[in-house]
């Protein structure tokens, strides 16, 4: 048997290989089928190699420890039929058991060792991406794509999800024509594609096209309904582009329909959420009671540190909704698993975790001088937290945020010019830069 790129498959059942090129497509296209459709092509043929692994990625891809039992109960299934695999589906066992192990940076290497000798591997393509993207490293986000490119051709299936996955890379590397022009054919090639249609959000945001970005991403509410939460990052940048045009209510009404948390445990609605309710309130926007029920989970998810951008936004909601008590709790945690070294994302709480999530309690505990000491020094600086520029701008707003507050005003001026140098058309940057100026030396 063999998958959708023609690479063999260990199975007997053609049920159960046809079932999991569904899978590998569903899991491109942010299918909320996905899990279920690994898990029929499982049911198919129970020695199923690459299924059970595609089922850990799955889990893994969760960015909680509250699902890691169940990623390693799908490596040891992988690993328990992987005799007679071939040596494509063993590399494939040997990630994922890296990754479970939180050595992610290993999982990366063999993820491109893969794609050395078999470039059309869209699993490997895809979770190579995925680990890059949450460790911040950029040129090799855009470098995956771009290495196997000239092995895909327009007939196989993913070849647009490629493109997608290549635009993303340009973009956060700062290619930002390559990345519109890659990201716009790859949405023509494969509509279903959200990553492709995301990328060129990105560049519209990073490029303060907030009208075009609206009607990139404006659609019905239910527009994309059978999609996993990721669909809630694409509402979210729609609030954006609204928020960035001055446009409060509409953002604000997004957040309610669209972004909100609404009991998802799921790490990518809680940093949707946070962020979007802590720009508002920057710009001075009554937010209400919203706050309450991220806080809550934040709460009872302490020692959680699946993913470090997800801590920074758990303590937002906590310092906001002013639990302090908990907050500390959660520096302990973060303290207590920055202490050990067996997974690789340990250095990264050590070094920016800890210090981003102490200057966002400081700036709520009214501590401006000292918020600003923490962030100042990872200003530029944060790409290991992972996540993209457009999502860790959040980081940038409190710096200059807390400078102006701690009347650091000629800080602010810097942070301010350097925004406004490298977004000239941020309209909020913009007033600012000129506010604080006029403040400074009494001309706009």
């Amino acid at each position: 048997m063999k998958d959708a790129q023609g690479y063999p498959l260990t199975t007997s059942s053609q049920e159960a290989a046809r079932l999991y090129s569904v899978a590998q497509q569903n899991l491109l296209e942010y299918r909320l089928v996905t899990m279920q459709s690994v898990k029929d092509a499982i049911a198919a043929d129970p020695h199923f190699t690459m299924a059970h692994c595609l089922r850990g990625y799955q889990f893994m891809m969760y960015g909680s420890f509250s699902v890691l039992n169940n990623a390693k109960s799908a490596l040891r299934l992988a690993d328990a039929h992987a005799a007679g695999t071939t040596e494509r589906e063993r590399m494939h066992v040997e990630a994922l058991r890296s990754w479970t192990e939180g050595r992610t940076g290993k999982a990366i290497l063999i993820w491109e060792q893969l794609l050395s000798a078999y470039p059309l591997d869209i699993v490997a393509l895809r979770m190579h991406h995925f680990n890059c993207f949450w460790t911040g490293r950029q040129h090799s986000l855009r470098g995956g794509a771009a290495s196997v490119l000239e092995h895909w051709t327009e007939d196989l299936p993913g070849y647009g999800n490629v493109l997608g996955m290549l635009a993303f890379g340009y973009e956060e590397c700062g290619q930002y024509r390559e990345a519109e022009k890659f990201g716009r054919i790859a949405v023509r090639h494969n509509p279903q594609d959200l990553w492709a249609l995301h990328a060129v959000a990105h560049v519209l945001e990073m490029e303060d096209r907030q009208q075009e970005g609206i009607a990139w991403l404006t659609r019905p509410e239910d527009h994309w309904s059978d999609r996993n939460p990721f669909k809630g990052h694409l509402w979210w940048h729609l609030a954006l582009f609204h928020l960035e045009s001055g446009q409060h209510d509409q953002a604000l009404a997004l957040y309610d329909r669209s972004v909100r948390n609404d009991g998802s445990t799921f790490y990518l609605d809680i940093q949707n959420a946070a962020s979007l309710l802590a720009r508002l309130e920057l710009l001075g926007v009554d937010v209400g009671d919203r706050w309450v029920a991220l806080a809550d989970f934040a709460e009872k998810s302490i020692g959680d540190h699946g993913l470090i951008f997800t801590d920074l936004h758990y303590m937002m909601a906590l310092a906001k909704e002013r639990r302090f008590d908990a907050a500390e709790r959660l520096l302990l945690s973060m303290e207590e698993f920055a202490a050990q070294d067996a997974a690789d994302s340990a250095a990264v709480v050590r070094t920016l975790g800890l210090p981003l999530c102490r200057g966002i309690l400081r700036f709520e505990q009214g501590d401006y001088a000292a918020a600003v000491e923490q962030f100042a020094p990872l200003h530029n600086n944060d790409a290991p937290l992972g996540a993209s520029h457009a999502q860790r701008d959040i980081v940038d707003q409190y710096l200059i945020e807390a400078t102006l507050r701690a009347r650091n005003l000629e800080r602010t001026r810097m942070l301010l010019a350097e925004r406004v140098t490298l977004r000239p058309r941020n309209r909020t940057a913009l007033q600012r830069h000129k506010d604080v100026s006029r403040r400074i030396y009494g001309t706009g």
